[in-house]
């Protein structure tokens, strides 16, 4: 894909929006243009949070991802919501761990990672979002893989310096799972 229009979305608490930074700041790193649009209900943690995500060559017209030719679902509500919206041939990644639902459309890739039951078994609490992007990284390619890792080290403030490795390692078991 050479433009990228990315939608992740689930609970304010998940992780959403700090993927999506992500995902924007390894674009930038791969010197592409980029937008990253958050949008989270009143409630944050625990209420509704999505993230549009753009990365292109060309100016990019709207950071709003109305059609997204990627998208990363973690709960139920925001699969419900968004899942008719992904363009053909679209990559729908799917938090299967929460969502129990399968992709019914046959016009988009479909992939069901259980990310938080992985993150769980290997010390990673938390960082189901991160092995989500490593799985719509591997589907996708939207970047290069050293802007990848560049991403997620631009996006760990520097207080929480320590838990870069473990996001790494969590992009690393996206990167690996087979489905």
């Amino acid at each position: 894909m050479a433009e990228n229009n990315f939608l992740l979305a689930g609970f304010g608490g998940q992780g959403i929006l700090f993927a999506g930074k992500v995902i924007a700041y390894a674009g930038l790193a791969d010197e592409k243009q980029v937008s990253w649009l958050p949008s989270y209900g009143p409630e944050m943690r625990g209420g509704t949070a999505n993230c549009s995500v753009c990365l292109s060559e060309n100016v990019i017209g709207s950071p709003l991802v109305t059609e997204p030719n990627g998208f990363v679902a973690m709960n139920l509500p925001s699969f419900d919501k968004f899942i008719d919206s992904v363009e053909k041939d679209g990559v729908v990644i799917v938090e299967s761990s929460l969502i129990e639902r399968k992709v019914e459309r046959t016009d988009v890739r479909a992939f069901y990672v259980p990310a938080t039951k992985i993150a769980e078994e290997n010390g990673l609490k938390g960082l189901a979002n991160i092995i989500l992007i490593g799985k719509l990284w591997k589907e996708t390619q939207f970047c290069t893989k050293d802007a990848l890792v560049a991403g997620v080290k631009k996006s760990v403030p520097a207080k929480k310096a320590h838990l870069v490795d473990s996001n790494l390692k969590a992009l690393e078991l996206g990167i690996a799972f087979e489905a």
